[in-house]
């Protein structure tokens, strides 16, 4: 399965772009998305630890982005439901990486896994499980 052309430009929308969210992978159903680090994301002071914040738009996007690649298209969507289980705080210094998996599609509605993680992704700082409902109108391109 080919590349959805919209995923190219996933660090344009507002969150990513001031994350500086990158697209590293997208295969079948499947996408990675990278967040790196930069001192602007340290949520913890004291520990610096990554905001929580940071992490969640990560996986979000990671999502939405499994779902356009496994649609091919740019049909619109909307988060219903994302649930997200912190495992540990993300330390500051290492990029953090968001593998979404788009696992099914119905005409309305679209179910997705994630894995956050630094270095190996059997060990993970977070996993998600999400819904999206799917419109029947695709996003404006411009």
């Amino acid at each position: 399965m080919p590349v959805n052309p919209f995923l190219r430009r996933i660090s344009e929308t507002p969150h990513a772009e001031k994350l500086k969210l990158q697209l590293i992978s997208a295969e079948g159903h499947c996408v990675t998305l990278k967040l790196p680090f930069s001192e602007e994301i340290i949520g913890d002071p004291v520990n610096r630890f990554i905001h929580g914040g940071a992490i969640t738009t990560l996986i979000d996007t990671a999502c939405g982005a499994a779902i356009f690649q496994a649609q091919n298209s740019l049909r619109s969507l909307a988060t219903l439901d994302l649930r997200v289980d912190y495992m540990c705080p993300a330390a500051s210094g290492e990029d953090v990486h968001a593998t979404a998996e788009c696992y099914r599609l119905t005409h309305t509605i679209a179910f997705v896994r994630a894995s956050v993680f630094t270095d190996d992704i059997k060990n993970p700082i977070a996993t998600a499980l999400a819904t999206f409902m799917r419109s029947n109108t695709e996003f404006p391109v411009t």
